[in-house]
């Protein structure tokens, strides 16, 4: 099973450049969005890892623009975890309007301790349930 989650989104209107459209910077915190709720749907909060001295941050983001959004247009973000190593992740996303590909992102983050230094990625965050969350699909 693919390891992916899809979120709603409404472009708010502070989120607009002068012309009406969603500012291209948006789209960073947008993409953050979808990394902590892929990971809430996996059954992990980020704020229990951070807690346990569990961070991660961006290392490297890549934005390739297909369509303008406006204010109040509803969208889709689908954030899909494609590759896992002992401390990195690396993420691919789609923005959509409705079948409108509006954005295609990739993320590499890296997992480091409170003291900024690399550090293992806890067993099973990937999964559902795995160490740093509670299994939310058991009965």
């Amino acid at each position: 099973m693919a390891v992916e989650h899809t979120i709603a989104i409404r472009v708010r209107y502070p989120e607009c450049d002068p012309m009406g459209y969603l500012h291209h910077s948006i789209h960073l915190q947008y993409l953050e969005m979808g990394r902590v709720e892929l990971l809430r749907s996996l059954g992990h909060r980020y704020a229990d890892l951070e807690k346990q001295g569990v961070m991660f941050v961006v290392v490297k983001v890549e934005v390739k623009y297909k369509a303008p959004a406006r204010y109040d247009d509803e969208l889709a973000l689908t954030t899909r975890l494609v590759k896992q190593t002992h401390v990195r992740l690396d993420h691919a996303y789609a923005l959509k309007r409705g079948d409108t590909l509006l954005a295609e992102a990739a993320t590499t983050i890296a997992c480091v301790g409170p003291d900024g230094q690399l550090m293992a990625i806890p067993a099973g965050l990937g999964e559902r349930g795995g160490a740093g969350g509670t299994d939310r699909t058991a009965g």
